[in-house]
């Protein structure tokens, strides 16, 4: 691996830290981005990269992303991102998030972890075991904040498409209007669901075939290839799964009027955001509208802290701030005529000190 200050993704980064555990077989990059307004927060990936090298890329890119999308949300929190890079067989085992436990104890609170692709609820249960410096906890009363992220996830997403739609098409309603979903596991799927509620149609697309199937029978949807999804002509294209997917050659082909979806880092380079302004898509900026997760994650994090519980009340209230801050981003950059991707990035360096 090579040193991580010459990666074209590093941003001054505060702390990019490879953890070895030879025993249990560990190996993990944690990166903290920003620190400004709090500790460095962000899920734990679990994934196998072929090279390295793009799992450094991963938790650089993820780690500034969340300082961007914390302090977006208004949350006491930096942005923090830890990559465990796995085996070709994706080997986990006990002895293996111990140590990674141990690994983010060892940082003394720079870091507060919790789920992301690949990890699982139970297995934050197994890290919480060698630390305090976790959350997405399973839930412990009605009504009480924790567990999986996922489906605060999918919340914010589904208001951040309403909101899109109403910006764009000028409707409130999104009966008819047709959403290609790319992706639909905890996340994707749970943007279905809500989406279906509100008579949406819909035309879904993922690596699991049958899973895909079961939701598209049960929702009434479409289900197209996953190298099709892109491509479908929709009003509003929602990316769910992982990131980096608009570049040159998608952009060209995007048939939509709206971009909005939970996947992070969606843009493949930085100029890719003006790319599809000049299409004239409207692009919802991926971590304003993903929010929900860590508004539930660093709510949960901060009232334990406080020797509280937090409700799914006061997580829900958070949530449904997040169509008025993308409002806020598009009636700028229709103001400024500048794409949203970078007034967002301007509004969120001023908010980490990094004008």
């Amino acid at each position: 691996m090579t040193a991580f200050w010459t990666e074209p993704d590093f941003d001054d980064h505060e702390m990019v830290h490879v953890v070895r555990d030879r025993a249990s077989g560990l190996m993990a990059i944690i990166a903290v981005h920003s620190s400004h307004l709090g500790p460095g927060a962000g899920g734990t990936r679990f994934w196998h990269y072929p090279d390295p090298k793009d799992g450094l890329r991963d938790a650089l890119r993820l780690s500034r992303g969340m300082s961007y999308k914390n302090a977006m949300a208004g949350l006491a929190l930096g942005g923090g991102k830890a990559v465990i890079l796995a085996d070709e067989a994706r080997t986990k085992t006990p002895e293996l998030l111990a140590a990674f436990g141990d690994a983010v104890e060892g940082l003394g609170g720079r870091y507060v972890t919790a789920e992301d692709v690949g990890i699982s609820e139970a297995d934050m249960v197994a890290v919480s075991k060698r630390t305090q410096h976790v959350s997405g906890l399973p839930v412990t009363g009605e009504g009480s904040a924790g567990g999986d992220p996922g489906p605060f996830t999918a919340f914010g997403i589904y208001l951040g498409i309403k909101a899109a739609v109403a910006h764009k098409l000028g409707t409130d309603s999104m009966d008819g209007v047709h959403v290609a979903v790319q992706g639909t596991g905890s996340v994707g799927g749970g943007v279905a669901r809500l989406l279906a509620k509100d008579g949406a149609r819909l035309t879904l697309a993922d690596i699991d075939a049958d899973g895909v199937k079961a939701l598209a029978d049960e929702l009434g949807a479409d289900v197209v290839a996953p190298d099709a999804i892109m491509t479908t002509p929709c009003d509003v294209f929602s990316p769910n799964a992982l990131g980096a997917i608009l570049d040159d050659e998608s952009i060209e082909k995007l048939d939509t009027k709206i971009v909005a979806g939970g996947a992070n880092n969606q843009l493949a380079r930085a100029r890719h955001g003006q790319a599809v302004f000049e299409r004239g898509i409207l692009y919802a900026p991926d971590y304003v509208i993903n929010a929900g997760g860590i508004i539930s994650v660093g709510t949960e994090y901060a009232a334990r802290r406080d020797g509280r519980q937090a409700s799914r009340d006061e997580v829900n209230a958070l949530i449904e701030k997040i169509p008025a801050r993308l409002a806020q981003v598009w009636q700028k950059s229709d103001a400024d005529n500048t794409s949203p991707d970078v007034v967002a990035d301007r509004m969120a360096q001023e908010l980490i000190g990094r004008a």
